[in-house]
């Protein structure tokens, strides 16, 4: 069941996919439309999950579910990684490489190897005071406090 994001509580579980490239704007729209009937229907044993996404900076997909109205399952998360696969390859990108680091170059969005990024750091082309997007929170609360984070306070704080 789609509930909009911002009524879903700070507890909510959310995964989010970077892509290592930015969507088109016609490619949001079909995303969004599919991500709709997607979250529509996702459930759990039966169960329609109370759940949302939201699309940042044409590049990351974030999706939550309300874990206190019905937890997902194995199932119900490995649906949602099919889904994503199935974007992948629609849209011929990446969502699921974890060893891939994005991360704010002034106003553009830049997407970089774990290796390339390492190599930056060493550098200096990129410093601790680099807005890094740590894609490891968990809920919606860290979302909101530690997504968009210095370098110095996210799990990349190990290059510096």
């Amino acid at each position: 069941m789609f509930v909009p994001f911002d009524t879903l509580p700070e507890e909510s579980k959310i995964w989010i996919y970077q892509s290592n490239r930015k969507f088109s704007d016609e490619e949001i729209a079909e995303i969004e439309n599919n991500l709709q009937s997607f979250v529509e229907s996702w459930s759990a044993h039966g169960t329609g999950l109370e759940a949302s996404f939201q699309l940042k900076y044409n590049r990351f997909i974030i999706l939550a579910v309300n874990q206190e109205v019905q937890a997902p399952t194995g199932c119900s998360i490995d649906s949602s990684v099919a889904f994503i696969q199935g974007l992948e390859q629609k849209y011929q990108v990446e969502l699921l490489d974890k060893m891939n680091v994005t991360f704010k170059n002034g106003e553009h969005i830049a997407h970089k190897s774990l290796l390339d990024f390492k190599r930056m750091a060493k550098e200096k082309a990129v410093t601790a005071n680099t807005i890094v997007f740590n894609n490891l929170v968990n809920t919606i609360e860290e979302f909101n406090e530690n997504w968009e984070v210095p370098a110095e306070d996210s799990w990349h704080s190990r290059f510096f």
